[in-house]
């Protein structure tokens, strides 16, 4: 018998002499064999997994957990990474996702003898677990397994899997697949018209575009956007609105935004019902569908584009000199090089949004050494049950 002394950040429990073992919770006393786990004392956190898959599906890594003690645990990841370069922690907001409310996905897939078999992965496996109630994805993604079956049944063989990317649009689903299987005349036939069968909104085989049957539109503020193929996006809409509203309010006062990391607009547009708004993007699809859906919105102030690679090229203290505030949204590597360019400008308003709370905590450093302040800070849980954790916050210069 030994107790568990901590959680780790990725979710799993921590013994004494560092032994880390899954689903347990800190302060529960174990019993750890071989082939088996035994609780002895529950957590009073401990809860009934909401997910029937949970006990062998590794895409959620603490549903036994209950939802004060997930968030608590969200907000210690966040605090530990501010902590750790002495930053402070104005928690101002905690917004977590429903249940259900997963919009985009991935999941693999596999044909078998009965059919096909779609979900995740079990934890530290190849093992693919077959998902049919999952719980973190909108119902209208699982009433399309039976279209995904079909689809995979063409572009798998029983001993590869494939990839499926799933976005549910205001058109529907939005179906990307990713397969070793090259498309002749035939599969792209076969593909089509399954998809075309089973009502699906985009389907797109690797990179190729095979059919839109509907354009899968989504909503930015008052724009509709059609992103191209596998954008990223943000995993749920309410996730989405939590940190739209947080990113406008810091921007207030603001009448002239640059947008770094722009993406397809998820921030641009609905701060352009405000403010001029210069999105800044390295990818030209993402810009061609900001762009276009700017276009065709009523309105909505100037939205200008640029193409540009801010890792390689940021934006410097003069090009920023014209605007009132910055949003940056980075991949999870962070924003150091374009961070740096904030910090020397004298541009006195950012609003940092972040997937990667180490990166956050190291961008939000250096501008706090070129005088800024963290005005407050909140916390956007769109990853349910897993160890993934979104924060925006709004910082001023002194």
């Amino acid at each position: 018998m030994t107790k568990v002394t901590a959680l780790t950040l990725h979710g799993t429990g921590q013994l004494a002499d560092g032994t880390l073992v899954d689903r347990v919770l800190p302060g529960e006393e174990i019993e750890v064999s071989e082939s088996d786990l035994r609780v002895l004392s529950p957590s009073p956190d401990r809860v009934k997994a909401p997910c029937r898959h949970f006990k062998t599906c590794g895409g959620c890594q603490i549903q036994h957990a209950s939802d004060s003690f997930v968030a608590g645990w969200k907000v210690g990841i966040v605090e530990k990474a501010m902590r750790a370069r002495d930053l402070p922690f104005p928690i101002r907001n905690l917004h977590t996702s429903p249940p259900q409310s997963r919009r985009r996905a991935g999941f693999k897939a596999r044909r078998t003898k009965q059919g096909a078999m779609i979900g995740f992965h079990a934890r530290g496996t190849h093992t693919l677990v077959d998902t049919p109630d999952c719980q973190l994805v909108r119902p209208t993604i699982l009433a399309g397994r039976d279209g995904l079956a079909a689809l995979t049944r063409l572009a798998a063989s029983r001993k590869s899997e494939i990839a499926l990317l799933l976005t549910d649009t205001l058109a529907g689903l939005d179906v990307t697949i990713e397969t070793e299987r090259p498309l002749d005349a035939e599969l792209r036939v076969l593909a089509t018209e399954a998809a075309r069968a089973h009502d699906f909104a985009r389907i797109t085989w690797n990179d190729e575009i095979l059919a839109t049957f509907r354009p899968p539109e989504l909503s930015f503020g008052t724009a509709r956007v059609v992103p191209p193929p596998g954008a990223f996006l943000q995993a749920t809409a309410e996730g989405e609105a939590a940190l739209v509203d947080a990113v406008k309010t810091g921007l207030a006062p603001a009448r002239r935004v640059v947008d770094l990391f722009a993406g397809c607009g998820t921030f641009a547009l609905p701060v352009a019902d405000g403010a001029d708004v210069h999105a800044v993007e390295g990818s030209a699809s993402l810009l061609q569908a900001l762009d276009r859906g700017w276009r065709m919105a009523d309105g909505l102030h100037q939205v200008s584009t640029e193409l540009r690679d801010l890792f390689r090229r940021p934006l410097e203290p003069d090009e920023l000199a014209g605007f009132d505030a910055a949003i940056v949204d980075p991949p999870r590597a962070g924003a150091e090089a374009q961070t740096d360019a904030l910090a020397r400008s004298t541009l006195g308003r950012v609003v940092m949004v972040s997937c990667n709370p180490v990166t956050f905590a190291r961008d939000v450093d250096c501008l706090r050494q070129a005088g800024f302040k963290v005005e407050w800070l909140d916390v956007v849980d769109q990853f349910r049950w897993s160890s993934h954790v979104e924060v925006v916050a709004l910082l001023t210069r002194l």
